[in-house]
């Protein structure tokens, strides 16, 4: 069964094509600049060239046309027609508590989508642009809509209620919800098979750390909490966002600086994190090479990072009553070893001791030391992967 997974930006649109019985991309690609003047499709098929195609692409329909073409082309291609392709799984960010997990897309999901863009501004409406377009150009092929926020929706109230008037929850729907939830639903899935135990035994800790970070809580299988809110905004520093702060910051700032609450939005979302903080890049890679060279700004950075996810592996091994192994995932989770052995040092006394050699490495590997009672690993994480077997599941 060949699923493709879409997954939509505002001016952008990744594809995958995957064999789910074994697992296997069959092709790839990227659509870049949808709407915008210098559109391009990037696409690589198994054992074909790389295709490259510069065409103005209006809107996500257009681009979608270009994809579909990609994968049908006799010379680039991987499949024949579009009757090889059995059902698309959607990427979709936001479903609050309308959703607890993956569903079959009709009239009722593509409501409740839109109803989210609140919560979900930049994402959703992006989100729907593919599943339309893709309903434009395959209306006879079933749709799934996988959610960041349904992993977590098994959250407690103690966890995901704040100190707010409850109506604020009740009337208007403030509460965290988390995000990220693919790839925390994909790593803590994965680990248990690599451990061969049963995921109901463990309690794990998923640390996804890129440009944005999360960590997530999971006991017997369930997410139990996270540090994203209500929002992405939420939970450690990130590459350009700020991370948790006092409330009153924002009503102060506004009027320091003079912002309304839209520019407000926009410095917390894209001018702060450890960009703000060190001045050079929200790349950790740059943030490394310049505290080498002695940049204080960018070593305080780094640290004010490591400081806050080790803070939440801390806080959530007391909320679990234990934590059994601690995984490490996504773009500086997977390539940074210095950052990850930054992050768990001092909890030694948690039983958790890194392998320092071990964590030199790359991939799949357990990285904790021997006699460390607390496993640590790093675990690609594949939201891919994870969006195509749900929509297997559903489409089969």
């Amino acid at each position: 069964m060949n699923i493709l997974v879409i997954n939509a930006g505002s001016s952008s649109l990744k594809y995958q094509l995957i064999e789910i019985s074994k697992e296997e991309v069959l092709a790839k690609g990227l659509v870049e600049r949808i709407g915008i003047e210098g559109s391009m499709l990037t696409h690589t098929a198994k054992g074909k060239e790389k295709l490259e195609i510069k065409e103005p692409m209006k809107d996500h329909k257009e681009a979608m046309g270009h994809v579909l073409h990609a994968l049908t082309d006799k010379q680039f291609g991987i499949i024949s027609d579009m009757s090889e392709i059995n059902a698309v799984g959607h990427r979709v960010l936001h479903a609050a508590e309308k959703f607890s997990d993956s569903v079959i897309i009709n009239d009722e999901v593509i409501a409740a989508i839109k109803e989210c863009i609140k919560f979900g501004p930049l994402h959703n409406p992006a989100n729907l642009m593919g599943i339309e377009a893709c309903m434009a150009t395959m209306p006879d092929t079933p749709m799934v809509a996988v959610f960041d926020t349904a992993f977590h929706q098994t959250m407690p109230k103690k966890a995901y209620l704040y100190g707010l008037s409850y109506d604020a929850y009740t009337e208007h729907g403030i509460r965290r919800y988390g995000f990220h939830g693919t790839s925390h639903k994909y790593v803590s899935q994965r680990l248990p098979k690599l451990l061969g135990k049963d995921k109901k035994d463990l309690k794990i800790i998923t640390c996804h750390l890129g440009n944005g970070s999360s960590l997530a809580a999971v006991d017997g299988g369930k997410c139990v909490d996270t540090t994203m809110g209500l929002t992405p905004l939420a939970g450690v520093v990130m590459g350009t966002r700020c991370g948790d702060i006092d409330p009153a910051i924002v009503p102060h700032l506004m009027k320091e600086m003079n912002l309304n609450s839209e520019q407000m939005s926009d410095y917390m979302n894209k001018k702060c994190g450890v960009l703000g903080i060190s001045g050079i890049s929200s790349d950790f890679r740059d943030l490394d090479k310049a505290s080498v060279e002695g940049n204080q700004r960018a070593k305080i950075a780094i640290e004010i990072f490591c400081y806050g996810v080790k803070k939440y592996i801390g806080a959530y091994a007391a909320a679990m009553g234990g934590v059994d192994a601690i995984v490490f995932t996504a773009g500086i989770g997977e390539n940074n070893g210095a950052l990850r052995a930054a992050c768990v040092e001092g909890l030694e006394y948690m039983g958790v001791k890194m392998d320092e050699e071990l964590n030199k490495n790359r991939g799949e590997m357990r990285i904790s030391a021997a006699d460390s009672k607390v496993e640590i690993w790093c675990v690609p994480t594949n939201e891919e992967l994870m969006i195509a077997i749900d929509t297997f599941e559903l489409c089969k």
